[in-house]
């Protein structure tokens, strides 16, 4: 069995696949190592009615663009898995799927993979796990008795499988989803509602996604991003791509009946305890919603572009009077939408900060030969999304190429000074 490659790509999601496409092309021999199978996550850890909240246009896998009949919809969780799962039969990529990787480090002038298969060696590495790899719930959780039923969004599939009486932590793109999943199936909601901004879905025309293209914000780079100290850790403007896709407005459920409270404070008994920043958190979301709008105003105005006027945005619902209690009686099961932690302890190569994320350029760490891909923010909005991820991947593959390059002229160089020599 072989068992060194020139490269190893740990991680068969799309940003394995994207890098293995782009090497294919190079014809730079390499293996995909796979913990579980492709389009897993896609699969077993979304929810039944899951959907992209960005349009279909914007799937742009390496020499796989969206060609459907849809081009400005949004695809739901079967096809977002068939889409991947037919991007790798496009091509074929050398996958062994079911193979967990337990470490990687550094060993001499290579790169050893000890895997539940054996141990590869590879002379370059690219990390193309992602960042979501455990869920990350508070420890308060244990304060909650042991009658309400608690899971993580990531184990949520549909509201079927649910009580009537149900409290969602966290209104990032998940919990807000998931509060409406829940809702329209007639289920009595119970939202806390954290710092999480919102998006318009559709302005004057268009759907904004289609605005901040033309705009060019999907071009820009971390380095030039206005908040590029802190914009890899905010969480992401909620919205959906839910029956055709719309905006999300917390203060319609309100109206419609579900029930909104601040940030989670903590639990004393049988008493949950909310913080009293409801307002204050509708409000910095509406905010930010109604900046983006200006800002596409601002475009508009300056390339004086035919679009359609809109009204302004009034609120069409208020806290009245901020419920900072809630029963635990009233409760019977808990959603936390409270996001994910990176885990990248069975890498022992050199390149973490103190807070565990690695230090990059462009996906390109301080060690030879050592690569990441699908991170959040590694080089602009789209590097862990279906949209920017080619311009990822074939950066790091030209960069493959030319240190492949430039490790077999020292090579040769070795071998000319010894026949030389002699």
């Amino acid at each position: 069995m072989q068992t060194h490659y020139p490269v190893i790509i740990v991680g068969g999601g799309q940003s394995g696949l994207s890098m293995s496409y782009c090497l294919k092309e190079k014809a730079i021999e390499h293996l995909i190592f796979e913990k579980h199978t492709i389009a897993h996550a896609w699969k077993e850890k979304r929810w039944d009615t899951f959907c992209l909240v960005t349009p279909n246009w914007q799937c742009q896998l390496p020499g796989y663009p969206y060609n459907g009949v849809d081009p400005h919809g949004f695809m739901q969780k079967d096809a977002i898995v068939d889409y991947v799962k037919s991007y790798a039969a496009s091509f074929d990529p050398p996958i062994r799927e079911g193979v967990e990787v337990l470490k990687v480090r550094q060993h001499d002038d290579r790169f050893e993979l000890t895997t539940s298969i054996g141990v590869f060696t590879a002379d370059q590495v690219v990390i193309a796990a992602g960042s979501y790899h455990l869920p990350k719930i508070p420890s308060l959780r244990e304060r909650f008795p042991d009658t309400i039923q608690q899971l993580h969004a990531s184990e949520y599939r549909n509201p079927q499988s649910l009580p009537n009486h149900v409290l969602v932590i966290g209104t990032g793109q998940s919990g807000c989803q998931i509060a409406e999943d829940l809702h329209l199936a007639g289920k009595t909601v119970h939202l806390s509602v954290g710092s999480a901004p919102r998006t318009p879905r559709r302005y004057r025309g268009k759907d904004v996604v289609d605005w901040l293209d033309q705009m060019g914000y999907y071009d820009l780079s971390i380095d030039d991003h206005p908040q590029k100290e802190t914009v890899r850790s905010k969480a992401n403007h909620y919205v959906t791509g839910r029956d055709g896709g719309r905006e999300i407005d917390l203060r319609h459920f309100a109206l419609e009946g579900m029930h909104l409270y601040g940030r989670l404070k903590t639990v004393n008994g049988t008493t949950i305890e909310f913080e009293t920043n409801l307002k204050q958190n509708l409000d910095r979301a509406d905010a930010v919603s109604e900046s983006i709008k200006k800002t596409i105003d601002t475009f508009i105005e300056k390339n004086q572009i035919e679009a359609s006027i809109e009204p302004s945005y009034h609120p069409v619902w208020e806290p009245v009077e901020e419920s900072g209690m809630l029963d635990c009686q009233n409760i019977e099961a808990i959603i936390w939408c409270t996001g994910y932690r990176s885990d990248f302890r069975w890498i022992e190569v050199p390149v973490f900060d103190g807070k565990g994320y690695p230090g990059h350029e462009r996906g390109v760490t301080p060690i030879w030969g050592f690569y990441f891909l699908g991170l959040p923010w590694l080089y602009t909005w789209g590097s862990g999304r279906f949209s920017g991820i080619a311009r990822d991947a074939q950066y790091l593959a030209d960069y493959i190429a030319a240190r492949k390059r430039v490790s077999q002229d020292s090579a040769w160089s070795v071998v000319n000074e010894f026949l030389l020599g002699s």
